[in-house]
């Protein structure tokens, strides 16, 4: 499917949740995906891109902002402590912020480096023990623990479990973002993003219905 169709259905969908129209961003996921497929979605315009592993996005996508002004590349994986600093020089937007230790760290990191990444706190709604995430009954104080700590939190993010329906963990997420003052909403699938823009989604992560299924070997 060529990204003008996601696009498309993304436009739809705004429409008939009667949201404003361009108010959801598509994040291509652009992860393990090889450099011609991305250079081929650049030369359409878009300029969104998703990674999940900082070492792999760092040794790509530095080429490419050099070749392509204006793009910007969030981290949508889980991010270890001891790669932090490259990560807030690397990402315009972090989506998985989890943990204290980790938003202590990125806390000093942004004050050290004077950059200051998006951050959406991945809220792990199914409460999936092999799953990232805080849990939805910690989430309020977590939340309030990132503001203390005066990280520039943007929203929340979700991942649902896949043998449920997902337009519940959506509608739980932006319960807890909307008491909690928060408008991001980082959310929806290649499977399901009609149904997170339904819901509110602010940034949808689509990667194998633009770029083909992934290769890993």
């Amino acid at each position: 499917m060529s990204i003008a169709e996601i696009k498309t259905r993304i436009l739809k969908a705004e429409e008939l949740a009667g949201r404003p129209t361009g108010s959801t961003q598509l994040i291509a996921v652009s992860k393990v995906q090889p450099n011609a497929r991305i250079q081929a979605v650049l030369e359409q315009g878009h300029r969104l891109f998703g990674e999940n592993k900082v070492q792999e996005a760092q040794g790509k996508w530095p080429a490419f902002k050099e070749q392509f002004a204006d793009v910007q590349v969030h981290l949508i994986g889980p991010l270890q402590t001891n790669k932090v600093k490259t990560a807030v020089a690397l990402f315009d937007a972090i989506h998985t912020v989890d943990r204290p230790k980790l938003a202590k760290k990125l806390a000093a990191e942004i004050q050290a480096q004077g950059k200051s990444p998006d951050m959406f706190i991945q809220v792990n709604t199914g409460e999936e023990p092999q799953k990232a995430g805080v849990l939805p009954m910690d989430a309020d104080a977590f939340i309030q623990e990132c503001r203390t700590l005066d990280l520039p939190i943007a929203g929340l993010m979700v991942i649902p479990p896949v043998d449920e329906e997902a337009s519940l963990h959506f509608a739980l997420l932006r319960k807890i973002a909307e008491r909690n003052g928060l408008t991001g909403l980082s959310m929806g699938m290649s499977s399901d993003f009609e149904r997170a823009v339904a819901l509110g989604a602010t940034h949808v992560r689509v990667g194998s219905a633009i770029f083909g299924e992934r290769d890993y070997n």
